[in-house]
């Protein structure tokens, strides 16, 4: 006595393979399975997928997969998620899990030895696809980009320019002064002499003025760029509590006027936490030094387990104690687990991405210098000198009334250059003044020779390049 062909036919449209049939209880339940091809009773063994050649070009019929259906459309798991210990379903991530984030780490060769410097490679910044769209920050990415141009703003020289009072003369040195100084910078050169400084005779002082115009622009820059950090269970503000504000409608403060400052902080509204993209929302990867393994070559007997010593006049080999004779060891980066704790999100498998708002205060500062003697101009910037002219404004105004036309004219020319300078930056305030420097020019004859020196500034610093007597009598000139 037989058993017909199951419903859904053979394998490849052949006959049932010869030979007896199948002794009562060879099945699960004490029988064959029913004409239609099901499972009888409970469904199909534990663990057994759906029986082979049944499915000739359509789907499985329903109660075929556990839990009563076929997996969902789009990738996911049915009712109540995945199995236990499972990774997030493939569908989640567009273009498929990145290289080396799957869950199982890959096995490198056999004879793999690990490498103790070995570095943690940075994930990259997730997909900009899986970014939210933001009203008002579109083509932004994890980078901060150019300066965002500012609104418009109204013009702020209006009026007349404001009066200006005259511009004083300032105070000259004397002999006595001179002399003073040059022997303080005699005194702060180890193998300079003093006496060309205390037995020069002056011939005479030319007193000058030198005069330093400094123009300052204060002004705000702002850059915005997604920004990510590991999602600990921190408050979410996203679209769901408004829209997010413009980036120039952030009112931000800077901490002290005419100096570099930056701040950075969160654009309101623009939350929201997604699956970490380094460990596939795991918060584990694979361990770098070891490559998953979780043992690597013993570095002290190179893997063999054993090692060279020498005792009683030869050579004797002997378990390597580091390894224990195995050859192998414990990896120190994972402690032997193959898995190390993922640097992006920190272990906790979400991060929170948000728009970032980076301002930018920076002060934009530019001069002239007026100095009509032989000394380097650049000195003019490092001493004081006596404030003949300061002013502060939304907008300041080029100064006319200075008794030097090039002061005039330099201002002129500075202030129309930063009037279009910064495009990206919002004005702030401006500032300029006017230093003037005194500088004499000593003339002096010390053993039939004559030359010069300069004192400048208000701490009468001394530019002496010709000097006498640069090497005394201890140096040994070579």
């Amino acid at each position: 006595m037989g058993y017909g062909a199951p419903a859904g036919g053979y394998p490849q449209g052949g006959a049932p393979p010869q030979g007896p049939p199948f002794p009562s209880g060879a099945y699960p339940q004490g029988g064959p399975p029913p004409q239609d091809g099901g499972y009888p009773q409970a469904g199909p063994i534990q663990g057994a997928g759906p029986p082979a050649g049944n499915y000739q070009g359509g789907p499985p019929p329903g109660g075929a997969y556990p839990q009563g259906g076929p997996p969902h459309q789009d990738g996911g798991y049915p009712q109540g998620g995945p199995p236990q210990g499972a990774g997030p379903p493939a569908g989640n991530y567009q273009g498929g899990p990145p290289p080396g984030a799957q869950g199982q780490p890959q096995m490198p060769p056999q004879g793999a030895v690990g490498d103790p410097t070995a570095q943690p490679v940075p994930a990259s910044a997730p997909s900009i696809d899986k970014m939210d769209k933001v009203d008002g920050y579109g083509n932004i990415g994890f980078e901060s980009g150019g300066m965002l141009a500012p609104p418009a703003f109204d013009d702020a020289l209006k009026g007349p320019p404001p009066e200006r009072t005259d511009i004083s003369n300032v105070p000259t040195i004397t002999e006595q002064d001179a002399r003073d100084a040059l022997l303080q910078f005699v005194a702060e050169h180890c193998c300079y002499g003093k006496k060309a400084a205390q037995d020069m005779t002056f011939r005479d002082l030319q007193s000058t003025s030198a005069f330093h115009y400094t123009l300052e622009t204060f002004a705000e820059g702002r850059q915005t760029c997604w920004a990510y950090e590991p999602f600990k269970g921190q408050t979410i503000d996203g679209p769901f509590n408004g829209l997010a504000p413009g980036p120039w409608d952030i009112q931000m403060q800077p901490t002290a006027m005419f100096q570099n400052s930056k701040m950075e902080m969160e654009v309101p509204h623009t939350a929201s936490v997604k699956p970490c993209h380094g460990c596939m929302a795991m918060g584990r990867i694979q361990c770098k030094n070891c490559h998953g393994r979780g043992r690597v070559h013993c570095d002290t007997c190179h893997g063999s387990g054993r090692v060279s010593v020498y005792r009683d006049g030869d050579h004797h080999h002997e378990h390597c104690t580091w390894c224990h004779g195995e050859g192998r060891r414990h990896c120190h980066t994972c402690h032997g687990d193959g898995m190390v704790t993922c640097h992006t999100c920190k272990g906790c498998s979400q991060l929170k991405c948000y728009i970032k708002l980076t301002v930018l205060w920076n002060n934009h500062v530019i001069d002239h210098i007026v100095e009509r003697t032989a000394l380097p101009d650049h000195l003019i910037r490092s001493v004081t000198g006596q404030i003949a002219f300061e002013e502060s404004q939304l907008r300041v105004w080029p100064i006319n009334h200075f008794p030097d036309a090039e002061i005039n004219n330099a201002s002129q020319r500075l202030v129309n250059q930063h009037s279009t300078a910064f495009p990206s930056e919002r004005i702030l305030m401006q500032r300029h003044n006017v230093r003037i420097i005194p500088v004499t020019q000593a003339i002096y004859t010390w053993k039939e020779k004559q030359s010069n020196f300069f004192v400048y500034g208000f701490e009468n610093q001394v530019h002496a390049p010709d000097y006498p007597q640069t090497c005394c009598c201890g140096c040994v000139l070579i």
